[in-house]
């Protein structure tokens, strides 16, 4: 009976890692409800479950997007600096605001970026971007072989603090409701900073193996992470993962957006829901 409960989560954890690397949204975003409603799993568990996916996620893809020079290092490990903050900020916070009103302004604020994603469906590349100063001084800016434009592709990076400040939020979301900030990470990117859609993919991919890497031990020690899960999970995402990283540099980034849109539509009306029903 387990063996057959095992293959499903395979499957549904390959599907999870082919999004999630395709994204840079990681494989939280399907493994945890999809292991609470259709398995009938434990909250924790799957939350669990959900800190490897992600892991798995940015495992599978890093490799091949620091391979191609899509994922700019530089960037993601600047930013960090903001998540991190926000993740301190936002465990502070959790014994003190409802979280039921965050649930519903973050969920808004998602709601808001699809709508905003839908208008930049026909650009290819971001247009006429400007170099912010900082970006200079630090060297964010950079290129990357697109193999489906077949060209070499050079973009400037803006607005550096309004990126750095949406990472701190998505720091505080993934501290005070306990959710993955993946979907936020590139919105952060794709709005604020004007990078290409890919680069802000990989880049998120990159940064959200490092967020749960150094959580993935607090879970373990609280036995929250079943190996019996884990495994199938971990083994899925990575493999569907791979095959994502391959998909999304054979795809352009208006597909990539169109697929991006409702799955934002989905979390943004998901966290409402929630928020409502708390």
């Amino acid at each position: 009976m387990f063996t057959v409960i095992a293959i499903k989560i395979f499957l549904v954890a390959i599907c999870a890692g082919f999004l999630g690397a395709l994204l840079g949204l990681g494989g939280g975003i399907i493994i945890t409800p999809a292991l609470t409603l259709m398995f009938g799993l434990d909250i924790r568990y799957a939350i669990g479950a959900s800190i490897v996916s992600v892991i798995a996620t940015s495992s599978g893809a890093a490799i091949a997007y620091l391979k191609d020079k899509i994922t700019n290092v530089r960037i993601g490990m600047f930013l960090e600096i903001g998540t991190t903050l926000g993740a301190i900020t936002g465990a502070f916070l959790s014994g003190i605001l409802d979280p039921k009103y965050l649930y519903v302004i973050f969920g808004l604020l998602l709601l808001y970026s699809a709508v905003t994603m839908l208008r930049k469906t026909k650009a290819e590349l971001p247009q006429d971007v400007k170099n912010h100063p900082l970006a200079g001084k630090l060297s964010l800016n950079g290129e990357y072989y697109d193999k489906v434009l077949n060209q070499q592709v050079a973009y400037n990076v803006d607005g550096v603090w309004g990126g750095l400040g949406m990472m701190y939020v998505a720091g505080v979301i993934s501290g005070l409701l306990g959710i993955g900030s993946g979907i936020f990470k590139v919105m952060a990117m794709d709005f604020f900073m004007k990078l290409p859609l890919k680069v802000s993919s990989a880049t998120s991919n990159f940064m959200i193996g490092v967020t749960a890497a150094a959580s993935a031990g607090v879970y373990f020690l609280r036995g929250d992470i079943d190996p019996k899960i884990a495994a199938p999970v971990a083994l899925g995402v990575l493999f569907g993962a791979t095959v994502g990283t391959r998909a999304m540099q054979r795809l352009k980034s208006r597909t990539i957006r169109w697929i991006f849109i409702p799955v934002l539509l989905f979390v943004s009306i998901q966290m409402i829901v929630k928020g409502v029903q708390l």
